[in-house]
Formats: C-alpha cells, structure tokens, sequence
C-alpha cells in the first residue's frame, strides 16, 4: 500500500508505485517515477523525468534534478539481482543526469551517502560506497565501487576515483585527477595518476584553523614522506611527538589503517 502524506503535491503525469512511502510536502514533478520501494522524507523535491528506484530511502530536504536515476541496479559483473539498498542522508542535491546506485550482496550490500552533500550534473557514485557529509562532487566525477570519501571533500570536475579508494576528510581531488590510492586527509591530490600536491590549506583555513595548527600539520607532513624510512614507518615515529594535534593523529591513524589501497603520495625528486 502506497503511504502518500496528504501535504505532498504529485503532477498528474508523474509514476508513483503502489508500495512508496512519500513525506510530507514532498513535491514530484511532471514525468517523474518513484518505485515501489522507495522513501521519500519529508520536504524533497523531485524535478521533472527525476527517477528514484530500487530500494531507496531520500533523507528529508533531499532534491532529484531532471534525468538523474537514484538507487538503479550496481553496475556489477557480480550483481545477480540480489536485493540491496541505497541510503542518502538529509539536505542532499543531485543535479541533472546524475546517477547513485544500490550496493551489492558481494559486499556490505548498501551504499551509504551522508547529508548535506552537493552532486553536480552527471556525476556517478557506484555500488557499495560510503559517503560522509558536506562533500561536493563536481561536474562529471566519477567515483568506482567500494569507495569511502570522509566529510568535506570537494573533487573537481571530471575527476575519477578507483575501487576500494579511501579519500580522508576535507581532502581536494583537482579537476580531471585519476586518483588510484587512497588520499589522506588534508591533502590535496592532483595530476593523472594522482600525486599529492601537499595540504588542503585553504579548506583547513575555511574550516576555521589557526596559523599554529596549519604550522604543525605542515612540519608532520614533511616528516610523513620525506622521512627516510617508509611513509607507513615514518607516520608510526612521529605518533608521540603530535599526540597534542588532533588534526595530525587523524592523518596518522588513516595511514595505519589497514586498506586495500597504497597511499596517494607526493612526486618523486
């Protein structure tokens, strides 16, 4: 049975499946298609040719612009019509062509996407990531199955992430960038394949942190890869002398986490 809230306003032309859940004053446009097991929060907006399938559940505030398709099948060899699911937090924004698909039973069997998140025109997110909050995706980034991106992170335009990726928090991926190892957090990853450039200064600056913190995490960086040992090792001699800045135990503890990936580093002299 389709729960319909009675604030919702639905255009005539638009497909709505008996089973939906619909919150109240959510708007669907003309043409637009909400499966048969798909929630939609409270306050979201469906534009026009909006499509919204699979098992899919749309935090509140959340806005589907013209022709994007939300929660379709993981593009996956793998995938065998298992039933998985797609779970996007509050606030989020998902411009036009832009597609988001269900996760995998070869994996967690869900992707997961935070709140307040900005996916501009065409950008794809596949199967089974796990997204945090306030990231922008840009124009035509591509992010590959099995992909974590942490809080605040802005990829440019056109830029690719490999499967099984990790992107720290408040990490900037530059337009165009392949990146095919995990980037810390911070960092700023450039370049085909990706190097790190070095630190995110003007997001650590945006994110309200001061000179000495910037100072601090700057002179552990240099220690982390232009140490003599490996980065991995470097990263463990340093632990002690940084155990008073949180924003460098954050890098360090991402570095000592076990991965699938090597780590994104700077280019070699």
């Amino acid at each position: 049975m389709t729960l319909i809230a009675a604030s919702a306003r639905i255009h005539p032309t638009a497909v709505v499946e008996d089973g939906a859940v619909i919150g109240e004053n959510a708007s669907i446009g003309p043409m637009a298609y909400v499966g048969p097991r798909v929630v939609l929060g409270d306050n979201v907006t469906l534009h026009n040719h909006a499509v919204v399938t699979g098992i899919t559940r749309l935090g509140a505030g959340c806005t589907v612009h013209p022709m994007a398709v939300i929660g379709g099948e993981p593009q996956s060899v793998h995938h065998h019509g298992e039933e998985t699911t797609l779970v996007i937090g509050d606030n989020c924004t998902m411009r036009e062509g832009v597609t988001i698909n269900a996760g995998t039973a070869q994996d967690k069997g869900k992707t997961t996407v935070g709140s307040n998140n900005l996916f501009l025109a065409n950008s794809h997110v596949a199967h089974d990531c796990v997204l945090g909050d306030h990231i922008i995706l840009s124009n035509n980034v591509m992010l590959a199955g099995h992909v974590t991106v942490e809080d605040r992170v802005i990829f440019g335009g056109g830029s690719a992430v490999h499967q099984f990726s990790r992107i720290g928090r408040q990490a900037f991926v530059g337009g165009m960038t392949g990146v095919a190892y995990d980037v810390i957090p911070y960092g700023m990853a450039n370049g085909n394949p990706a190097v790190l450039g070095g630190l995110n200064i003007v997001g650590m600056t945006r994110a309200g942190l001061d000179r000495a913190v910037l100072h601090t995490v700057r002179r552990a960086f240099k220690q982390i890869f232009e140490g003599e040992q490996s980065i991995r090792l470097n990263a463990a001699a340093i632990r002690d002398e940084y155990a008073d800045c949180p924003q460098v135990i954050e890098i360090l503890d991402f570095i000592a986490a076990d991965s699938d990936r090597a780590l994104t580093s700077p280019a070699r002299k």
